[in-house]
């Protein structure tokens, strides 16, 4: 819940800089900004935060992907971890707007991860699997589909997860995924995300499957941002 139309002009600064990028660069802006930054980009692909599981009806302040598709987003972030605690969504729930998503044409970006109260009680790959099996569609393929691992006690916090850590968890979600998912979840996109910023892009990125970021508040400028798509295109 940051931007209003002013900072776009941070958009246009990160296009400029990266204007031929070898990466995908996405940004998921308040659904309030995603008509705006679609206007403002002709290279940076533009996402949503959240959708309803419901392509229309009586659901007073809510966000249908269609209706994001309409605006001109091609992604959407489902299961994010304020998400999940805030609003006490489940994997259910966001099995079924991956599902809304890919029913509109958008990628799915299905966020997982787990409590420091888990991390430390040794349940980390417990709860990465089942909120894998819960969350992500049986339809899921490496089109529709981009998974971030995203610790919730690494987020907005400047703790990251040492690198031994991120590998654990990626070669387990890689090896989880091929199994419930077949061949397609070799190209499967996994994003890290939690405390992403330039001065620590480039150890993160050098992990083994770890094909990109989910980037919070290094997101939020160009001088913060730049550096970590700069990283990832020299990765």
């Amino acid at each position: 819940m940051n931007g209003t139309l002013a900072d776009l002009n941070q958009l246009k600064l990160l296009e400029q800089s990266h204007q031929d990028s070898s990466v995908d660069i996405l940004i998921c802006p308040p659904a309030t900004l995603i008509h705006s930054a679609k206007s403002t980009t002709q290279t940076i692909s533009i996402g949503a935060q959240n959708c309803h599981m419901q392509a229309k009806g009586a659901h007073t302040g809510e966000i249908s992907a269609q209706q994001l598709a309409d605006i001109g987003a091609s992604y959407v972030i489902v299961g994010h971890s304020e998400r999940r605690q805030d609003q006490n969504e489940t994997d259910a729930d966001i099995n079924a707007k991956a599902q809304a998503a890919y029913d509109a044409g958008l990628i799915a970006v299905i966020c997982i991860g787990e409590t420091l109260d888990q991390r430390d009680a040794g349940q980390t790959l417990d709860v990465l699997g089942t909120q894998l099996a819960g969350s992500v569609p049986a339809t899921a393929n490496s089109e529709n589909t981009v998974i971030a691992y995203e610790p919730v006690w690494a987020i907005g916090t400047g703790l990251v997860p040492t690198t031994d850590q991120i590998a654990q968890a990626h070669e387990f979600m890689r090896t989880t995924l091929l199994v419930s998912h077949g061949s397609t979840a070799r190209d499967m996109r996994l994003l890290y995300g939690g405390s992403v910023k330039g001065s620590n892009a480039n150890d993160i990125f050098a992990v083994a499957n770890v094909d990109g970021a989910l980037v919070g508040g290094a997101s939020l400028t160009a001088a913060d941002f730049g550096p970590i798509v700069t990283a990832l295109e020299q990765a």
